[in-house]
């Protein structure tokens, strides 16, 4: 979004609001704490919908070899069934022709309007653009496509960018895609309001693992500082935390870092769908997110025995790294959807830092002699009496040669 979303209240204010009540009061304060505003992790604004397409391949999948990368799944097992992606977020639109048969609304649900809903009133923009990401049509007269172009979206209206949206209703809605099958949940929004790991959406965080859900989220967009924290549901364990990267594979600016991210995925100038036609560019962990859930959507199709945990590893393990291990900036490196779904002839394990070449074999010193040996002094003697030898015999043959010489010169003068 271009302006600010309204930020939660800090926990502090909170904690020492709740210390000066008692009651019902207390208890309403308590049920705000654990239900703080999400903010998407988006950044901009498009005009939808648009008239014309964008033609090109968008950059973040220029960086791909799209053939390799379908070899074996777009979104489907090998029983021909979609792999169910989740898009919690401000709905998702139909009416965009790349979308159009990707949506089943039959699963969706409203949580922002009080009339309900089946999801797909997307009145935003926000959740169009990272359902397209993950799931988008090919069509022509534009290069864009989403990484899993036949895995089916969930669509489900959880929030509308004003701050509708918070913990209890994101909770639910994780709860409900669960039960409509979902294999892969995306959540392109969060909190900084730290939530433990006893809150309600956590609990929802967690059933949704337990059920063999792989759940995705972004990072968020306030990294600009530089100073790191953790965001929610990012940071829940078993959550798969997306970080933005540029095109240089480094962490994108507004990207926030932290001891929680898993890994980075594109998420500057990232195309994809408006409501009604066409594609836009956005800026965001929010496009992120979906970048990385199109890839586990493939994976959950060749692999429907892993654990969402091996997804996660195999996405973690195939990633590009410019650290050996990970950082808090970009986790095990930028997301590399080729090799995540090809490198996979064994099970995943968990990722581990690198060993790095082995180190040197230190040097040995000379070692030191103060006297010789008594092998080193019969040498040396050895020498010195060949030598003195050689002398002699010289000194010898040279005498002999002079006095030979002399008798020689004497014969002549007689």
């Amino acid at each position: 979004m271009s302006t600010p979303a309204r930020r939660a209240l800090p926990a502090l204010s909170l904690a020492l609001a709740l210390l000066a009540l008692s009651g019902p009061v207390a208890a309403a304060a308590a049920s705000a704490a654990a239900t703080p505003a999400l903010r998407l992790a988006g950044a901009g604004e498009c005009t939808y919908p648009m008239k014309k397409q964008i033609a090109d391949r968008p950059w973040a999948l220029q960086r791909l070899l799209l053939d390799a990368l379908w070899a074996e799944s777009k979104g489907k097992d090998a029983k021909g069934a979609s792999v169910r992606v989740a898009v919690i977020d401000t709905g998702v639109d139909r009416a965009n022709p790349q979308l159009s048969g990707a949506v089943d609304t039959g699963a969706g649900k409203d949580y922002v309007d009080p009339k309900g809903g089946d999801g797909t009133n997307d009145t935003v923009g926000h959740g169009t653009k990272v359902a397209g990401l993950i799931a988008a049509r090919p069509q022509d007269g534009t290069g864009f496509v989403g990484l899993a172009p036949e895995a089916t979206i969930i669509p489900i209206r959880q929030n509308d960018g004003q701050g509708q949206g918070n913990a209890k209703t994101l909770g639910e809605a994780i709860d409900h895609a669960v039960s409509k099958g979902a294999q892969v949940i995306n959540i392109s929004q969060d909190t900084d309001v730290p939530l433990s790991e006893d809150s309600e959406l956590a609990k929802a965080v967690k059933r949704a693992v337990d059920a063999k859900v792989v759940v995705v989220a972004s990072a968020g967009n306030d990294g600009l500082s530089g100073e790191k924290r953790r965001t929610f549901p990012a940071a829940f364990p078993g959550v798969l935390a997306v970080a933005a990267s540029d095109r240089n594979n480094e962490r994108a600016p507004f990207s926030q870092p932290g001891d929680f991210i898993a890994v980075a995925a594109p998420g500057v100038d990232m195309v994809s769908t408006v409501p009604g036609f066409g594609q836009c560019v956005d800026n965001g962990t929010s496009f992120s997110a979906p970048y990385v859930a199109g890839v586990a959507a493939l994976l959950r199709a060749q692999h429907p025995d892993w654990t969402p945990e091996q997804i996660v590893w195999q996405i973690q393990g195939t990633a590009e790294r410019s650290v050996k291990g990970r950082d808090d900036y970009v986790g095990w490196g930028v997301v590399d959807p080729v090799r995540a779904v090809t490198q996979d002839r064994e099970p995943p394990r968990k990722p581990v830092p690198d060993p790095g070449p082995p180190p040197a074999a230190a040097p040995q010193p000379a070692a030191m002699h103060l006297t010789e040996t008594p092998q080193e002094r019969e040498e040396r003697l050895g020498t010195y009496a060949l030598g003195i030898g050689a002398v002699l015999i010289a000194v010898i043959a040279g005498t002999a040669t002079v006095i030979r010489d002399a008798r020689r010169r004497g014969h002549r003068l007689q």
